[in-house]
């Protein structure tokens, strides 16, 4: 995979040096810090700007890219002896989905499933989770029914994430729970939501339409710890 900008750069060399192949710069660097990446075990390469722009398709790469080993995706099946899993249903953003890894990794979420599509584009979602992917065991599995019912049938008490549902507050979380978070226009399917244990919401202190994916999703995750 390629990998390109600061921040996810800089976390992969600081936590998974051991994935860089090789590290790309196509600006100047303080020359303590060039020595130290010379010393880290990856070959890293000088290339001019344009360079850089062609291998990233123009976007903004600032000065550095690194090719990395691909991301190995999970079983979802080995999640099932956890004790909070977060399972996205129909999302496709990848910069939603980044985000979300990377505050799920923050907060103790142990692994996330992606339902609903066939695939994801792992390195922008490398990218947009700042690195955090490769801390946080991740799987795919089109049928979110399937993962629904063996979570159930594993002791987990399934929660979703709907504006109608119970103000998160004052839900009592089981210690093993799994939330789910719905598509960033048509939230959870009603389908879905019909088989889950518990719907809850954010309680707003002002009348105000919702929030995204994203910004709920972080609220739920920090008040389903436990």
């Amino acid at each position: 995979m390629l990998i390109y900008a600061k921040q996810p750069i800089n976390y992969i060399i600081e936590n998974h040096p051991a994935k860089i192949k090789t590290l790309y710069l196509a600006k100047e660097m303080d020359k303590k810090e060039y020595s130290r990446l010379m010393k880290m075990g990856f070959e890293v390469k000088r290339i001019p700007s344009d360079a850089a722009g062609k291998m990233c398709k123009n976007a903004s790469h600032q000065g550095i890219l690194a090719e990395v080993e691909d991301y190995a995706l999970h079983s979802y099946k080995s999640f099932l002896n956890y004790d909070f899993v977060l399972v996205l249903s129909g999302l496709t953003d990848v910069g939603n989905i980044g985000a979300i890894i990377r505050t799920a990794y923050a907060l103790g979420v142990e692994a996330v499933i992606a339902c609903g599509v066939k695939s994801l584009p792992l390195e922008a979602i490398t990218r947009t989770s700042t690195g955090a992917l490769f801390d946080m065991p991740f799987a795919l599995q089109t049928n979110v029914h399937d993962v629904i019912n063996d979570l159930k049938m594993s002791g987990f008490k399934t929660y979703g994430a709907d504006m109608g549902g119970t103000d998160i507050r004052e839900v009592k979380v089981h210690s093993r729970r799994a939330l789910f978070l719905g598509s960033e226009g048509e939230g959870l399917t009603a389908r879905v939501s019909s088989k889950l244990d518990e719907i809850v919401s954010i309680k707003m202190a002002h009348k105000f339409d919702s929030l995204n994916v994203g910004a709920a999703g972080a609220i739920l995750m920090d008040r389903m710890r436990i």
